[in-house]
């Protein structure tokens, strides 16, 4: 087997707390991450030489994903190198589905297929554990979608996981704006806003086991960033609204750091009503779903 082909499933956050600041600068969090069906299409061919060319297609814009060597897969497959110790080269093509930089988790999701990828590929297999250790040190969600979770609690860093039990399989509303929130200065408003007396972060989730159905979710869930991110883009908390308010909407929550908006429908829902989008923003449709298997060939 020379290729490997993999789903790099994006994430909803279906809570997110910013709690204390470390001295290194980096925010412990408590999230509960929710896998989606939407993904991100990765395929990793063992190379002749000793190389890394990693690829994107025509649909993903240069401006968005960065230089090579500092995107995610560049980074993971560098790092899985370094771990595993393998002389071998690779050449990686992603197929973008995920819009970039609205807090689906799709540079993440393309650094944790292609770990899977890789590790799949090896003569000797360094196994989970190794690669949630190897992704925990490239991006804070990366460590949840190299796992086989479905559904999982994570705090510290992201790193810290449990995984729980699958919630029942629902239909998933994304609302995309045609912008991006950058993470980091998104959690600068946020310590500015705190800072300025403006409360600190809700209490932790009452139990694990609380996260048992959607309502329980539902009633727990919050994102830290909401109201930092919507003071600077009201459309988002006008949009949000809209969303809680179809009445086949169980949960409308910002994703991450934003900008995307998601609404987990149930599960037999009709056709939502249509929303008033500002122009250039996009709905797609997804669901839950668990991770998917990796392809050899």
């Amino acid at each position: 087997m020379s290729t490997a082909r993999a789903m790099a499933q994006a994430k909803v956050n279906l809570s997110l707390r910013i709690l204390a600041r470390e001295e290194s600068g980096f925010h412990q969090i408590e999230t509960v991450f929710q896998r989606l069906a939407l993904a991100d299409v990765v395929t990793v061919r063992e190379a002749g030489s000793r190389s890394l060319d990693v690829r994107f297609s025509e649909g993903a814009r240069a401006v968005d994903l960065g230089p090579v060597e500092q995107n995610l897969a560049w980074r993971a497959a560098d790092a899985y190198a370094a771990v595993a110790g393998s002389p071998r080269g690779w050449a990686i093509e992603i197929e973008k589905r995920i819009p970039v930089g609205g807090g689906l988790g799709g540079g993440s999701a393309d650094a944790a297929a292609v770990l899977r990828a890789l590790d799949a590929l090896a003569p000797r297999s360094l196994g989970t554990a190794a690669l949630v250790d190897i992704a925990a040190r490239i991006g804070a969600d990366v460590a949840f979608l190299v796992s086989p979770s479905e559904l999982a609690l994570a705090w510290g860093r992201g790193e810290r996981m449990l995984d729980l039990p699958p919630l029942a399989a629902a239909p998933v509303l994304l609302v995309v704006p045609d912008f991006g929130v950058h993470t980091g200065q998104a959690y600068a408003a946020l310590a500015a806003h705190r800072a300025a007396g403006h409360p600190q972060a809700g209490a932790a989730w009452r139990s694990p086991r609380s996260i048992g159905s959607w309502s329980a979710v539902a009633a727990d869930a919050v994102n830290d960033f909401e109201p930092v991110v919507f003071e600077q883009h009201p459309a988002l908390a006008t949009l949000r609204a809209q969303l809680a308010a179809l009445p086949t909407t169980v949960l409308a929550l910002m994703s991450g750091s934003g900008s995307t908006l998601f609404a987990v429908q149930e599960r037999d829902a009709a056709e939502p009503r249509p929303l008033t989008l500002p122009a250039g923003w996009a709905i797609l449709m997804t669901s839950t779903a668990p991770a998917a298997p990796i392809g050899l060939y």
